[in-house]
């Protein structure tokens, strides 16, 4: 394996280990710490989206421009002091601004896929992209059920801390990537704009229509589950744990997959994710819910080794800059819907969600390139 390969990887299991001690609870946290309604979390988790959407497309441009490594190193270091501002803040709007401030981390996507598909070999581009996504949910099988024993023995407020500290450890790690050459076309033959790409921007439209079928189920999903179904923050963590767990072994599985059908199986995941927390009344079972959404995050490199395929080497970063985009709108428009949905019926969100992806696995059948390399 090549080196920085091994460097990315160590940096990215302590990043999932420190964020999901965090994350998955943030909605709780608003709710139990901050006194916020389901509306508000879900405009707070709109806000977040928004912070998260702004920075794709120009990382990625930087990316093609002025290499990838730096970007990491900024949005690592960016991640640390956000954690912090979050462990640190007593009043909403400090807390507020370390979560905003960790939302626009998410510009780290399109340059992190542009590194390890450019260090990545002779590996399939499919392969290389779901073992970084795989190593980084393995890191998240932890973060959990630590995070949430820490919240009912400390409180909540103690895991920011502490998932500081553990990205003080990959910060490190990443610091010891390798600088890769840029990327550059031919001048007098300049590769087609994307806008442009008829089949790439269909892929788009069909990313689109499926990141919102997939997220609307998930984004009070937490919320659900300790104000309906009654669980502890502990309980709440071993089913986060779960996930975790679902999202590394996805992630092995789908990158042997053939990306166009792996995408539509992962789909297929989220829909029985739903169902069986909308029907579930036991802890196995939201375990077993949350286990199989592990498809929701197995399904991104599927549609970027789709995509990388329709472009010249010279626009990747760009290319995997306009999905995250596209993946950061559909997460500021979808929490505040779900957060209204779940005002009027708490139950609502998984039968809606479940009808849209049966749609978009249909549209995804229909539209998505057919004829992709895997090399």
């Amino acid at each position: 394996m090549n080196r920085s390969l091994l460097f990315v990887a160590l940096a990215l299991l302590l990043w999932g280990l420190g964020e999901g001690m965090f994350f998955n609870f943030i909605p709780i946290y608003l709710d139990q710490q901050f006194l916020l309604s389901k509306v508000e979390i879900g405009w707070v988790l709109g806000a977040f989206g928004f912070s998260m959407a702004v920075t794709h497309i120009p990382a990625g441009r930087l990316a093609d421009r002025i290499g990838r490594r730096p970007l990491l190193i900024v949005a690592w270091v960016l991640g640390l002091v956000s954690a912090l501002i979050m462990g640190l803040a007593s009043a909403l709007p400090l807390f507020l601004i370390g979560l905003f401030g960790y939302g626009l981390t998410a510009f780290v996507s399109s340059p992190l896929s542009s590194y390890v598909t450019a260090a990545r070999g002779e590996w399939p581009v499919g392969t290389v992209l779901s073992l970084t996504t795989a190593t980084f949910a393995l890191g998240m099988v932890l973060g959990p059920v630590t995070g949430g024993w820490v919240g009912d023995h400390y409180g909540m407020q103690r895991s920011f801390l502490i998932a500081a500290a553990i990205f003080v450890v990959s910060n490190v790690f990443i610091l010891l990537i390798e600088h890769q050459p840029i990327d550059r076309h031919d001048p007098g033959a300049p590769p087609p704009d994307l806008m442009s790409n008829q089949r790439f921007m269909v892929l788009m439209g069909v990313l689109a229509f499926a990141i919102f079928a997939m997220y609307l189920s998930q984004p009070l999903t937490p919320n659900f589950l300790t104000s309906v179904r009654g669980l502890s923050l502990s309980e709440t963590g071993v089913i986060f744990t779960a996930g975790a767990l679902g999202n590394t072994l996805m992630a092995m599985l789908f990158s042997r997959l053939p990306p166009r059908r792996g995408f539509l199986v992962a789909q297929a995941l989220v829909i029985l994710f739903a169902f069986l927390i909308w029907k579930g009344a036991s802890l196995p079972i939201f375990m077993l819910g949350y286990f199989l959404l592990g498809g929701f995050r197995a399904g991104r490199p599927m549609v970027m080794a789709q995509a990388r395929e329709l472009v010249h080497d010279s626009q990747m970063g760009v290319t995997y800059g306009v999905m995250e985009t596209i993946s950061a709108v559909i997460f500021i428009l979808t929490p505040p819907l779900a957060g209204i949905l779940f005002e009027r019926d708490a139950m609502l969100v998984y039968p809606l969600s479940i009808i849209l992806i049966v749609i978009s696995i249909a549209i995804s059948y229909f539209f998505s390139p057919r004829k992709v390399s895997h090399a």
